[in-house]
């Protein structure tokens, strides 16, 4: 039996069947069954375990259609429209998924319906049944008013007036039932009968594009997961040429033969829709992957999925049949090293609206790098020269302080400077660069941050430092401070 905490009290939540021909029900209490049976084995309850437990369950459900739902604590929605002729029909689709489950050690019953609430009816009060159109009514007539998925307070109330079943509810009038028992009660009835429309939510996105091969003997060798995923990505090709769309992040499903499933993802920084490129981000992925992957007893379902999909650009080839695409070596070194070592394994620098140096840049992933293109030029309008402000070759993270004994006037460059302990005279200096804070950032209450003057300075030994004064002199009691921002060569 299994157990669990319901106030102040343990009560069963769940037994066998051993358990209940002991005469024991769920939400006795512990106490109470021990009393009758003393050599009981109770377990105290994990819902965290359970919930683990019925999403991997969910995700072996993926391989009879992607609309897979979770109901509750221990049931699942599955929207197999248009799936069942893959398998040979219901009946035989429902028979397999019941031996499948069985093999793996789970009590399991099922219901099919053309209405969730007449499934989850049938699944729950019947067992193994198939409800065909229109059937709906006979099938929940005589069941009791928890076929409907009311409230356990509905339920008491409709129970004190004499409706016990659904069939009673059907037959009784609505426009009472609707002022006493609310709306709810209605909108499950018709959603069970096929009156209203019920949708069911699916627990994971739905891939635009999937391709998928079922395996008569499983393959266990990480070899034959790749030599599958470039046949599959060869069936992708065609349909994401005929959509004109490539690739920008696939997934890999591995469904094990007792029903474990193994999800491996991949992103590209560009469409792509290759065959032979699609196999070497996997093999990447794979290789990285190699000791985390328990193959089992092997892998009978191998399923390649498009996640994500952009608009392919065409790039006009050569004489030699080679597309001019200098930047397609960069991406694709770049992609397979992501798959290897993570998203964060390559970053890009991108630039930010700001005026601060150490703002003014910031690296993100490279697979979220915006693909920007320069705009046509216009044939009349000459080119615009702009010289934008000189900048150091190495910007440091953080500004470091430095020490400035003596400047020639106060608004001036400094003689010399002390700087990680080494003394530094000035031979020429450029500058100021005045560099105002950006107060439209300036949080309430905060003070304003001090100006900033940049100066270009060689020392008398020729190299060249980009250092910057915080603050004017005699502006407040604080003197200005100095700070080194980067280093030119």
């Amino acid at each position: 039996m299994i157990s669990h905490r319901d106030r102040n009290a343990q009560r069963i939540s769940a037994l066998d069947e051993r358990a209940e021909a002991l005469h024991l029900k769920r939400g006795m209490g512990i106490a109470d069954a021990r009393a009758m049976h003393p050599s009981i084995d109770i377990v105290e309850a994990d819902p965290e375990a359970d919930r683990r437990l019925l999403e991997g369950l969910a995700d072996w459900c993926d391989r009879y259609t992607p609309l897979v739902a979770l109901d509750g604590a221990d049931g699942l929605f599955l929207d197999v429209s248009g799936c069942t002729h893959l398998f040979g029909g219901e009946r035989k689709m429902l028979d397999e998924i019941l031996s499948r489950f069985f093999h793996q050690g789970f009590d399991v019953r099922a219901g099919l319906a053309a209405t969730p609430g007449a499934a989850w009816a049938a699944a729950r009060f019947c067992g193994d049944r198939i409800v065909a159109g229109g059937e709906e009514e006979g099938l929940l007539a005589p069941l009791p008013l928890a076929a409907l998925r009311i409230e356990p307070e509905i339920r008491a109330s409709l129970e004190s007036v004499g409706l016990r079943t659904a069939g009673a509810v059907m037959a009784a009038p609505r426009a009472p039932l609707a002022r006493r028992f609310g709306a709810t009660l209605l909108l499950r009835l018709d959603q069970a009968l096929g009156r209203l429309d019920e949708a069911v939510s699916p627990r994971l996105p739905v891939a635009p594009l999937s391709v998928e091969r079922h395996l008569s003997e499983p393959i266990m060798l990480t070899t034959d997961i790749e030599r599958l995923v470039s046949l599959l990505a060869r069936a992708l090709k065609s349909d994401l040429e005929r959509r004109g769309e490539g690739a920008r992040m696939l997934a890999l499903l591995l469904f094990r033969v007792d029903g474990a499933v193994s999800r491996i993802a991949v992103g590209t920084s560009r469409p792509l829709r290759e065959p032979v490129l699609i196999q070497k981000l996997f093999h990447e992925r794979l290789a990285a992957l190699e000791q985390d992957i328990d193959a089992g007893y092997g892998f009978d379902l191998v399923r390649l999925s498009v996640l994500s999909a952009a608009a392919f650009d065409m790039q006009q080839a050569d004489l030699a049949g080679e597309a001019q695409d200098s930047d397609a070596d960069i991406a694709l070194f770049a992609d397979r090293i992501r798959a290897r070592l993570g998203e964060a394994a390559v970053l890009r620098p991108v630039v930010v609206e700001s005026y601060l140096p150490e703002r003014a840049v910031t690296t993100v992933p490279f697979s979220e790098v915006p693909q920007r293109r320069a705009p046509p030029r216009q044939r009349n309008t000459p080119p615009a020269t702009v010289f934008p402000p000189e900048r150091p070759i190495r910007l440091f993270r953080s500004p470091e302080p430095i020490e400035v004994p003596a400047t020639e006037m106060p608004e001036g460059p400094p003689m010399n400077f002390r700087w990680r302990r080494a003394l530094y005279r000035v031979a020429r200096a450029e500058g100021p660069e005045r560099i105002a804070p950006e107060w439209w950032r300036r949080q309430p209450g905060e003070e304003e941050a001090p100006t900033r003057d940049y100066f270009r300075i060689e020392d008398s030994d020729g190299r060249r430092y980009w250092l910057y004064r915080q603050g004017l002199y005699g502006a407040s009691e604080v003197p200005p401070r100095w700070f080194m921002h980067g280093v030119f060569a």
